[in-house]
């Protein structure tokens, strides 16, 4: 008995050996395995839809959803519940007026232009059940750009919250010229042309839609359209299919959420993060999310006491502001227990978790149109997602060598991009396959095609150029470093350089613009500085100058900065030269250029003195 039972010290030794072994050595074993688990569980599923005749959509899961738990609250917005069951009911209704009018059929695009609110996702939900792709319009563009996103999807019908029918008077007369079909979220109506939806909306029974009008074949087929920066100066539509919605809904249940979760969702639906990872995942879950018109810093922590949030919805500036403001004694007193976003900066990360507590900092790093999603399962500060090699047999990306100075990747003398060492930067790149395709933007194949290089590592391949200089470290984890070419990010939106000097160049005074990012101490991102040639003769006019840009740029693509110089340095190709203006920064004790800072008290652009600049960078001057 004695000698039968003497192995077990010697195996409980080595099971602890091992355990040890593997914490020192691969510390991040099994919460790699759980992860994984997971994406293989995804990937499954997405592999038998695509052995099916029909797709299971985001939106059949919400019908399903609406059967299973029909009183359970959905969305909460102003304090006011929304069952499974009503958005159920009232989509029904948002499908059967359209219908009814003959105003949209299965296969038709139709262009949302609304605020945070219920009826956002009521309208969505009634188009994608008769069949309709939607295109989610930024509510901060207007005039040109806005005619731009709205013609480049090819809609041919426009839905406007109430709240946003101002934004109309401008192009109202293009709109109507092209026979556009459009409606506003109001039972009243004082623009010409304009039809009435909530009165109609109240009117319309609340039957289900037929499934087989929303039925869809293949994940490739467009859900959605969502805007993103472009760099021939107008933002562009991003094609969002079922594949990539479906995939970007299992987020939160990638990090552990469950159905008891209550979401806090501060971010505008018309942005990915808020409508696919937010309004999907919760969904996905049979969840409940709270959906707030607006973000406020001031009520942040107060609505989440309130409504019991346990997972948060943030961007790198949203927690920012949400650590400026007063500390209190309240600051650890919520449930939220985990919060998924993009963009927080390591120090901000960690003066978070001072005030507030060790909540589960859940980063992501993916764009809109990309194919390419990195997560930070593990919760390293600083790292936007972690790789291993069991994920690069399924994804496969690299980062290459980038000449800044040139704007474009380094390549040896056969042509072909060359790789960095780990911990170097690099471009991210991701190859372009059956398992990771590129759908690219509507309306314009070259948009599409500009996103693509080929030839990187041998003849014939194609991959999807990310536009980020990344590092990885030596435990796999992933750091953004910056952002490459024509666009930067500003207050969490992302700036085209070519539409600001567009807007720039149509002020009589100014004859070049070059438009670039720079970084100022305490903020997330790039402020936008403007590197200008007066024309011969003019003067430069502040005044003038703040009222054009108010007039025709959304608030985060304002240029903060102006430098005026005498002349503009190009590239080898001729380009305007960007890399060493973004280097030299803003202040005005290191470049002997004259500078300007945008004021909104005075409405002008006033003289950037060594004082001003004090005040910025010591955050005493808000931007």
């Amino acid at each position: 008995m004695l000698v039968s039972i003497a192995w077990v010290p010697a195996a409980l030794a080595g099971l602890i050996a091992v355990h040890f072994a593997q914490k020192r050595c691969f510390p991040y074993f099994w919460k790699d395995v759980f992860y994984l688990w997971k994406v293989i569980q995804y990937g499954v599923r997405l592999e038998l839809y695509k052995r099916r005749r029909r797709v299971f959509t985001v939106l059949d899961r919400f019908v399903q959803r609406a059967e299973q738990i029909p009183r359970k609250p959905f969305v909460i917005y102003d304090g006011v519940p929304y069952t499974y069951r009503d958005v159920d009911e009232r989509s029904n209704k948002v499908a059967h007026v359209f219908e009814e009018h003959g105003a949209a059929k299965k296969g038709d695009t139709v262009a949302l232009l609304m605020n945070n609110e219920p009826d956002f996702i009521n309208v969505w939900f009634g188009l994608s059940k008769l069949g309709c792709a939607v295109a989610f319009l930024n509510t901060n563009i207007k005039g040109r750009s806005l005619l731009h996103c709205f013609s480049c999807c090819g809609a041919k019908v426009l839905i406007v919250g109430a709240d946003l029918l101002d934004m109309l008077e401008d192009i109202l007369p293009n709109l109507l010229e092209d026979n556009i079909s459009i409606w506003a979220m109001k039972a009243e109506s004082c623009l010409p042309g304009v039809q009435t939806l909530l009165d109609k909306v109240e009117r319309a029974p609340a039957r289900p839609v037929p499934a087989e009008r929303r039925v869809v074949t293949s994940l490739k087929t467009p859900a959605l359209y969502i805007y993103t920066s472009g760099t021939t100066g107008l933002p562009k539509a991003a094609v969002v299919t079922h594949m990539q919605s479906t995939k970007a809904a299992a987020g939160f249940w990638a990090y552990g959420g469950h159905a008891d979760d209550i979401i806090y969702i501060p971010l505008p639906l018309y942005h990915s993060a808020a409508s696919l990872i937010g309004i999907g995942g919760t969904i996905e879950m049979g969840a409940t999310c709270v959906l707030k018109k607006k973000f406020s810093a001031s009520q942040f922590w107060n609505d989440c006491r309130k409504y019991n949030v346990t997972i948060i919805q943030y961007i790198g500036e949203l927690c920012r502001y949400l650590c400026s403001q007063p500390k209190s004694e309240m600051d650890r007193q919520h449930k939220v227990h985990m919060a998924v976003g993009n963009g927080l900066r390591q120090d901000v990360w960690q003066e978070f978790h001072r005030r507030f507590g060790e909540i589960r900092m859940c980063e992501l790093y993916g764009s809109t149109e990309g194919n390419l999603c990195f997560m930070n399962h593990v919760g390293k500060i600083g790292a936007v997602g972690r790789s291993n090699f069991f994920y690069k047999l399924f994804f496969k990306y690299v980062l290459v060598k980038y000449d800044k100075v040139r704007d474009e990747p380094v390549r040896n003398k056969y042509g072909f991009c060359i790789p960095v060492a780990k911990g170097e930067t690099g471009l991210l790149l991701s190859k372009v396959n059956a398992q990771t395709p590129f759908f690219g933007y509507a309306g314009s194949k070259q948009l599409t095609e500009r996103k693509l290089l080929r030839d990187v590592f041998a003849k014939g391949d194609m991959y999807f150029n990310t536009g980020d200089l990344m590092a990885e470290d030596k435990e796999d984890f992933i750091y953004f470093k910056d952002r490459i070419g024509d666009t930067f990010r500003w207050k969490g939106e992302n700036v085209a350089t070519t539409e600001v000097t567009e807007i720039l160049g149509l002020l009589n005074f100014i004859q070049e613009a070059n438009v670039y990012g720079v970084e100022v101490p305490g903020h997330e991102g790039r402020a936008g500085m403007a590197a200008v040639i007066i024309r011969p003769g003019s003067n430069f006019d502040g005044k003038k100058l703040f009222h054009h840009v108010l007039d025709h740029l959304p608030s985060y693509a304002r240029p903060i900065f102006i430098r005026i110089q005498e002349s503009m340095e190009l590239t080898g190709t001729f380009k305007q030269q960007k890399f060493k203006l973004v280097d030299s920064g803003f202040s005005p004790s290191v470049i002997s250029d004259p500078l300007y800072v945008l004021d909104n008290v005075d409405k002008s652009y006033i003289v950037l003195t060594n004082a001003v600049y004090n005040r910025i960078v010591s955050g005493q001057q808000k931007l």
